[in-house]
């Protein structure tokens, strides 16, 4: 089917599921497509790392369980259509609408629970949704379709509401970004770009190359355990990854021995360069070895590392362009920085942020809520993670505040539209009846000046 027939088809699907769905009736169909992914974790992260090869088959069936269930604990008590708000004073009252057509741009690094999501979204919103998909993982997506639709279907959900294009291409997926409503484009800067120059409104990400602060006097067991499952959850390819750890210079040897407890292991001087020079490419990230075990990143760097390793660490030799290893790093490995004063860590991690991660997220392990809250006042990013792994709660989680997503914005530092997670809110119009309010005082000019 062409792009501009899959569209009509969508529009047709969108307006009688708005016409016949309720609050109720669209809640249910979104627990259910959260219940298909869970009840099929097993069989969809098998099939996105075979057909990916990045990542690892266990993280990613934790990654659907746990998504699943957050996702839809986060959205079920969302109002999202009809009268959403009457505001007590102003009498304003907002009214929640569908946008229309979603465009779902999806990446190969995390294609099954990032369909989920935006799917989820969609249907609670009273949205249609066509996917595009990275063509490395357009057979994971399409059977992640195939199980939601088989899931919802039996409800009287519009066929052509939830569609996929088979066969991806740059072409096809410009084309569908331009006849779409909105784009939601999770993936790398120059499909972020493409989607933001398409004339349509755009929710885009940034570069992740999250920086983790340990302050001084934490419990240094805890807070390596947390890194080091954040940074070599699903082999590191989350944006929300840990990259950096910026420690205490005088803690560096009780630093350096939790973190070898857990799994860590650091690269001799000797090994420093063959690494780095596998990692990075002319600048760039080398694509061989993103989201690799330990143990295959090791071997193509003709280094032995060993037994039970869970990410390699790399002390840094500079700061931000000083040392390319201050760079986002899509692999198990860190990279280390020691600072002497507590405002000296928060200028490392600027400087590497400002290098590459602007307006992503940032994490900090400390006791210290002053230190928390001039971290979160200080750095560029539009997430502070506290005292928990970055990969794994950044992206929303059943013990925080933040949305449940997998689309995390980034603000303008990262040249994107939005600096939180994105969410079923930001696929709704809202219309506002804003009458005249008795219970609104009217100053005088007295009043307004004298203040």
């Amino acid at each position: 089917m062409e792009i501009k027939e899959m569209v009509l088809a969508a529009r047709k699907a969108q307006f009688t599921y708005d016409e016949y769905f309720d609050q109720q009736k669209a809640d249910l169909v979104v627990k259910l497509t959260a219940k298909a992914m869970f009840d099929n974790a097993d069989e969809l992260a098998r099939m996105g790392h075979s057909e990916t090869g990045m990542g690892n088959y266990p993280d990613k069936k934790a990654k659907v369980l746990n998504k699943s269930k957050a996702l839809w604990q986060d959205l079920k008590s969302k109002k999202s259509m009809g009268i959403i708000g009457i505001d007590e004073v102003t009498n304003l009252i907002e009214i929640a609408k569908p946008i229309g057509v979603v465009a779902a741009i999806i990446p190969m690094t995390n294609p099954v629970v990032t369909v989920m999501s935006k799917v989820m979204f969609a249907l609670k919103t009273k949205n249609a949704i066509i996917i595009s998909p990275h063509p490395k993982a357009k057979n994971c997506c399409a059977y992640t379709v195939k199980l939601i639709k088989e899931a919802i279907v039996e409800h009287g959900v519009p066929e052509d509401l939830i569609q996929i294009i088979e066969e991806p291409t740059l072409d096809r997926t410009q084309e569908l970004m331009k006849e779409c409503d909105v784009i939601v484009a999770t993936g790398g800067m120059p499909m972020v770009k493409s989607a933001y120059s398409s004339g349509k409104p755009s929710f885009g990400v940034g570069a992740g190359n999250v920086q983790v602060i340990l302050d001084r006097y934490i419990d240094l067991d805890d807070a390596a355990e947390k890194v080091i499952t954040g940074r070599s959850f699903d082999n590191g390819i989350i944006c929300s990854g840990e990259q950096s750890i910026i420690y205490p210079r005088e803690d560096k040897a009780e630093v350096f021995a939790a973190f070898s407890r857990h799994g860590a292991y650091f690269i001799p001087e000797e090994d420093r360069d063959k690494l780095v020079n596998t990692l990075f490419i002319d600048g760039s990230i080398n694509r061989d070895i993103v989201g690799q075990d330990v143990e295959v990143i090791a071997e193509r760097v003709g280094i032995t590392i060993p037994k039970g390793t869970r990410v390699m660490v790399v002390e840094a030799k500079g700061v931000g362009h000083e040392d390319i290893i201050s760079k986002e790093k899509m692999c198990p490995v860190l990279a280390a920085f020691p600072y002497d004063f507590f405002e000296e860590a928060i200028k490392i991690a600027k400087t590497n942020l400002n290098l590459e991660g602007s307006g992503h997220s940032a994490a900090i392990h400390s006791n210290n809520q002053a230190n928390i809250i001039k971290a979160g006042s200080e750095l560029f990013v539009s997430r502070l993670i506290v005292n928990a792994p970055s990969a794994t709660t950044a992206g929303g989680s059943l013990q925080n505040g933040l949305a449940v997503t997998n689309t995390l914005g980034c603000g303008s530092w990262g040249n994107n539209s939005i600096s939180e997670n994105f969410t079923y809110k930001h696929l709704l119009n809202i219309t506002r009846i804003a009458p005249l309010s008795p219970r609104i005082h009217v100053p005088t000019d007295e009043e307004i000046w004298q203040s």
